[in-house]
């Protein structure tokens, strides 16, 4: 949550049109209110944050509090997004969770090497993944403190 009461949005950049489901119904089951978005590639992803094309129209909204990036996506993996995510003066400092089926060392190296906040292999349960989720609300929503871009408006 923001520090005037507003609760932030979480972006989450995911192909797979089942997985979005499950993480919607696990952020439903965990109980957190939060805005939750979801974009389905790196491309997408880095219009979302940048406000262009169809996302021009959350110019004047705060920053996501928390993107949820899945590496492996089709025109721009989220490994290349990480990156120029992180190289962006005005996006750099937006936490960065990898969800990913991944469990390859080289992956967890790599975009630690990045500057991802977290590194989380999607659980095989739908009762795991709402484990996940409910610590990652409770860590990254209720516990941490949120650079000011995530928490006002980003204009």
């Amino acid at each position: 949550m923001a520090r005037d009461g507003t609760p932030i949005t979480i972006l989450v950049a995911d192909d797979d049109a089942d997985d979005r489901m499950l993480i919607e119904d696990a952020f439903e089951e965990s109980c957190l209110q939060n805005p939750l978005h979801f974009v389905e590639d790196g491309e997408q992803l880095l219009q979302y944050l940048r406000r262009e094309g169809d996302f021009e129209k959350l110019r004047d909204e705060p920053y996501p509090g928390v993107i949820l990036l899945d590496l492996n996506m089709p025109k721009m993996c989220g490994r290349t997004a990480l990156g120029k995510i992180k190289e962006d003066v005005n996006l750099c400092r937006i936490p960065v969770i990898i969800l990913t089926t991944s469990k390859a060392e080289e992956d967890i190296l790599r975009t630690y090497g990045l500057g991802v906040s977290s590194f989380i292999t999607k659980p095989v349960t739908f009762d795991r993944l709402v484990e996940v989720v409910k610590t990652i609300g409770a860590y990254w929503i209720e516990i941490v403190a949120l650079p000011p871009e995530c928490t006002t408006n980003a204009a």
